[in-house]
């Protein structure tokens, strides 16, 4: 049994200023303001846009990221219907083969960190859930049949691609203090990461809760 933390990987990260660049080209269709166009001009045309509430520009744009997370936060994730996902597939995925070192792998609960009891039993149930996994496959289950006792805490990868409105609405809702604290940890960490790699579409957006994710 392995255990791990949360991670992501921005896939494609083109540089901000290009991406900004790019939105302002689309919007000022609208306005027909092409003529404005200079080399520094899509921060404060985006900004305006941002203000005006004028969003849908922003789905021209698109970001995609490598997502590792548990079962359930990828459950929230997929909840998201303006997006496209591909999702590592319990179904077909046969974790007692050796690519996957004949063993299961978790997401660690960070919100345990501090209560070794309540982590032990935990643990506990998540070798217990590994053991009667690999013991079906064992007696001649398929991944697909076995799969029904893997936990919500098993590990997934997903690659998640959203445009940049979407985005916006996601971290509005899964950075919030009211979403779960494992959403709240890699939505955090994601945040943050998407706030350096691509300024003034998400500078407004604050996260509200403590995220002790880890970024790629």
């Amino acid at each position: 049994m392995k255990m791990i933390d949360p991670t992501f990987e921005i896939l494609d990260c083109p540089d901000g200023l290009t991406l900004l660049q790019k939105i302002e080209r689309a919007g000022r269709v609208c306005y027909k303001s092409e003529a404005n166009i200079t080399p520094d001009s899509a921060i404060d045309f985006v900004r305006r846009v941002l203000k005006s509430g004028h969003e849908s520009v922003l789905e021209h744009e698109k970001i995609s990221v490598r997502v590792i997370c548990d079962r359930g936060v990828s459950h929230e994730i997929v909840r998201h219907r303006i997006a496209s996902y591909s999702q590592e597939s319990t179904r077909y995925c046969n974790y007692s083969r050796d690519k996957f070192q004949n063993e299961l792998t978790f997401i660690r609960p960070f919100f345990w960190n501090d209560d070794p009891e309540k982590f032990q039993i935990w643990q506990d149930a998540m070798a217990v859930a590994e053991r009667s996994y690999l013991t079906l496959i064992e007696k001649g289950a398929l991944p697909q049949e076995a799969r029904g006792v893997l936990p919500n805490s098993l590990k997934t990868e997903i690659v998640v691609t959203m445009n940049i409105r979407e985005w916006r609405h996601f971290f509005k809702l899964r950075s919030a203090a009211a979403a779960h604290p494992q959403m709240q940890e890699i939505a955090g960490a994601m945040l943050k990461a998407f706030q350096s790699h691509f300024p003034v579409v998400f500078e407004d957006i604050n996260h509200e809760a403590r995220a002790s994710g880890n970024a790629g």
